[in-house]
């Protein structure tokens, strides 16, 4: 039988919002959901959202800025956001030891953003609900949680993206 490892709001650390300190490309980001955002106005030629992303301190602004990017594609964004976020979970994970350290002790489950209003990278279901024990009852896609975990599985065989 699968077992899930359940993960919600910032005091997660597999949570988008945590607090975690790690750099890309030579840039500082506060958070993986700082990197997804500024990844996005990058990928869509918007410098100037890319730029107040990046002075942006809290994730809520980071993620409201993110949702103003101009030129937006949805399919373009589709093609490329799973690849930003696993970077991003990835630099995460690798320059902060403790982060590591957590997310390896959850081998052996698959990591499940038990967020009940996102149907995208959560599963639409909060912990509590009794059919997020069965991923055929998912009202969500569970992208988050996928990437996390594969980050894990790359992370425990030593492998580099």
């Amino acid at each position: 039988m699968e077992k899930f490892t359940f993960f919600w709001r910032t005091q997660s650390p597999f949570s988008q919002w945590h607090p975690s300190r790690f750099i890309v490309g030579g840039i500082e980001f506060n958070c993986a959901e700082q990197y997804m955002m500024y990844m996005k106005a990058k990928l869509f030629g918007d410098e100037e959202m890319a730029q107040k992303i990046l002075k942006a301190k809290s994730p809520v602004q980071q993620k409201a800025l993110g949702r103003n990017v101009r030129h937006f594609d949805q399919e373009k964004w589709e093609s490329n956001c799973r690849k930003i976020v696993y970077d991003g979970n990835y630099a995460k994970f690798t320059q902060n030891e403790e982060l590591k350290q957590l997310l390896v002790k959850t081998k052996g489950t698959t990591l499940v953003e038990a967020s009940p209003t996102d149907r995208i990278w959560g599963v639409g279901l909060a912990e509590e609900d009794p059919r997020i024990r069965d991923r055929r009852t998912w009202r969500g896609k569970n992208w988050l949680g996928e990437i996390i975990t594969q980050v894990r599985e790359d992370l425990c065989k030593g492998e580099a993206k």
